[in-house]
């Protein structure tokens, strides 16, 4: 074997080991559960009708984590409940208790949804009025792939709904408050008849 055909055959060799490699690597940014991500914040909710947890993005979504982060670990949505259902679009709490009274909350703060994440089942993202920066306690999970939600431009029409995480774990107890029938309570519509109480919200990473 000639030293050019012995080189070239040494390159074959070391190309498919590295091509290999990089087969078995998980890719960051096809596979949200990276090394990266790891190091995420997470929030353990536990309800009445089962658990979930979040993991959420500071790296995209500092301010609207910040926010979120607070009300959890000050206690503020233990006892609040999902009082918005809707069973092929998302799933809102986090703002009244038992009696569908609304808790008082920290000032809004800005919209963060132009961050590059979507509105893709199983995201979490803040619920606003129909201005861009009203964002306080409240928040959706989204069961169905809302992209008419995503930001689009920084206009009170297309400045979208800021997602700042996703649910990892419990994906199951989403489904099965999503399918709970709905009515109208007290003004309100798309109420849960069988009321889900967020029993307590933690930081557990």
């Amino acid at each position: 074997m000639t030293r050019q055909l012995f080189l070239s055959f040494k390159i074959l060799l070391i190309t498919l080991f590295m091509a290999t490699n990089a087969l078995a690597q998980p890719d960051s940014n096809a596979n949200p559960k990276s090394e990266a991500t790891k190091q995420n914040p997470q929030v353990l909710f536990e309800t009445n009708v089962g658990n979930f947890v979040m993991e959420l993005y500071p790296d995209k979504a500092p301010n609207t984590v910040k926010n979120f982060l607070t009300y959890v670990n000050d206690g503020f949505y233990n006892g609040t409940i999902f009082h918005r259902v809707i069973p092929n679009f998302m799933i809102q709490g986090g703002g009244f208790d038992e009696n569908l009274q609304k808790k008082p909350t920290r000032p809004p703060i800005s919209n963060e949804a132009d961050n590059g994440l979507r509105n893709t089942v199983g995201t979490v993202a803040m619920a606003r009025t129909s201005k861009p920066h009203t964002a306080t306690s409240q928040f959706f999970i989204n069961v169905a792939k809302n992209g008419f939600l995503d930001y689009r431009e920084k206009t009170d029409r297309a400045w979208g709904y800021a997602v700042f995480g996703r649910i990892i774990k419990g994906m199951k107890t989403v489904n099965k408050i999503r399918t709970i029938p709905t009515g109208k309570t007290k003004g309100m519509i798309d109420v849960p008849k069988k009321t889900v109480t967020i029993i307590k919200a933690e930081q557990i990473k």
